[in-house]
């Protein structure tokens, strides 16, 4: 007897009419037409089943804090780093962790079971890192929690950086995080990556570094990186976040660079919500976008992923935890708008996004957790297109959320006629 049978399901990779079968948490068959007797049995009527999103780089230390004491009126990432150091001082574990658990609800009903947040070790207090460390712990029934230790003042500009990571490393923080384009010099910036890479080396723990976060053409810190993950060993367990400078890079040196990153497997984040609004603020006309070399990252090979990065906190007052609408935003700014590139786009939320979190049991294979998303849409190009509805969330087999699908209702002429939005 299986506990869950989901039929008639479209899965990304283009197959249609196919049935899920769930037993003990785990997918145990996945077939065309299957029959079999279960606690269960969901017709998904054609629409798509998807693995869970995953957001691999966010900082859920700083969400819903937006207008807290200020609202960022430059909108700029330096006023922005500016703000959060207004703002910690202020802090309380209480109303952290209240709003994490708010921002963790709103993202279970938008079928976003894993995140990889960054979280601030520059306060010697470490009370953002217990209060996230006591979400984790609280979420974990539904959610994937993995904290980076990120030293937002630099790891050497800020006193006391290097031990106050550690220290937030010793209490249980997963991956070993840095910030050198904001350390005082370029030569500090390229010690920090050494020194951080070693301590991940030491520990056997995963990197993730805030990467050349500017228009600065000349913040090269990812050719570093990708040099110490190749020196130590950290092949594949490396990630290089934003590498916004890229998009500003001369394209003789970048075309020099992608190669080291992809021989050093290194995994690419942009966020593309973020990136868009706060790169180029210095330009007049024409304005960058910003937003690394996504299409030409992934065509050498490279794990590039999308990351919401921010949600209506001191850099950004928008969001709502939608992997989709991140999506949606970075195919228009890599202009990935053929059939295949919406579909990569859509990998960058889903899958790839999970290789950089390093996810166990993810996906939708036979073996792999029974944790997915039934979304209102029949493919991943027309998932993006509407932002579809999430219809239903499971992880494990247990079912976490539910939205009823949404169907317009037009009154036109005197008769009532219900649009969907969806191919039929």
């Amino acid at each position: 007897m299986l506990d869950l049978l989901i039929q008639n399901a479209s899965l990304p990779d283009g197959r249609t009419g196919m049935s899920v079968a769930v037993r003990g948490g785990k997918i145990v068959e996945i077939s065309a037409g299957l029959h079999a007797p279960a606690h269960e049995i969901l017709d998904a009527g054609g629409y798509l089943l998807s693995p869970h999103f995953v957001d691999p780089h966010f900082h859920m230390d700083a969400t819903l804090s937006y207008g807290l004491p200020r609202v960022n009126q430059s909108g700029t990432l330096l006023e922005g780093i500016a703000l959060w150091g207004e703002l910690k001082p202020l802090l309380t574990a209480d109303a952290l962790i209240e709003r994490a658990l708010t921002y963790c609800d709103w993202a279970v009903a938008k079928g976003l079971l894993a995140i990889r947040s960054h979280v601030d070790t520059s306060d010697p207090s470490l009370l953002a890192v217990d209060a996230l460390l006591a979400v984790k712990k609280q979420v974990a029934p539904y959610i994937t929690l993995q904290l980076v230790a990120f030293p937002q003042d630099g790891v050497l500009r800020s006193p006391g950086g290097v031990e106050n990571l550690k220290r937030a490393l010793d209490k249980g923080v997963d991956v070993v995080g840095g910030i050198p384009h904001f350390e005082r010099t370029m030569l500090e910036g390229a010690a920090s990556v050494k020194l951080l890479c070693e301590i991940a080396a030491e520990r056997g723990l995963l990197v993730d570094m805030h990467c050349d976060e500017s228009d600065d053409p000349l913040s090269r810190h990812i050719e570093t990186l990708a040099f110490e993950a190749q020196r130590l060993g950290l092949q594949g367990r490396v990630t290089g976040s934003h590498c916004t400078s890229m998009h500003s890079m001369d394209n003789y040196y970048v075309s020099k660079l992608i190669p080291l990153i992809a021989e050093s497997q290194v995994s690419v984040i942009a966020n593309p919500l973020i990136n868009i609004t706060l790169q180029g603020r210095h330009d007049s006309y024409p304005k960058r976008r910003g937003m690394t070399r996504v299409p030409e990252l992934m065509a050498a090979g490279v794990n590039v992923a999308f990351g919401h990065d921010c949600v209506m906190d001191p850099w950004y007052g928008m969001g709502s935890g939608d992997m989709l609408e991140v999506a949606h935003m970075g195919l228009h700014v890599a202009q990935m708008t053929s059939q295949n590139g919406i579909r990569q786009c859509f990998d960058a939320v889903t899958t790839n996004a999970a290789k950089v979190m390093h996810l166990q049991g993810y996906g939708l294979e036979v073996g792999c957790d029974a944790s997915f998303v039934l979304l209102q849409a029949r493919d991943a190009v027309e998932a993006i297109r509407l932002r579809a509805n999430r219809l239903k969330v499971w992880r494990k087999g247990k079912l976490l959320a539910e939205t009823a699908e949404v169907v317009a209702r037009l009154h036109v002429e005197g008769q009532f006629n219900e649009v969907s939005f969806s191919r039929t």
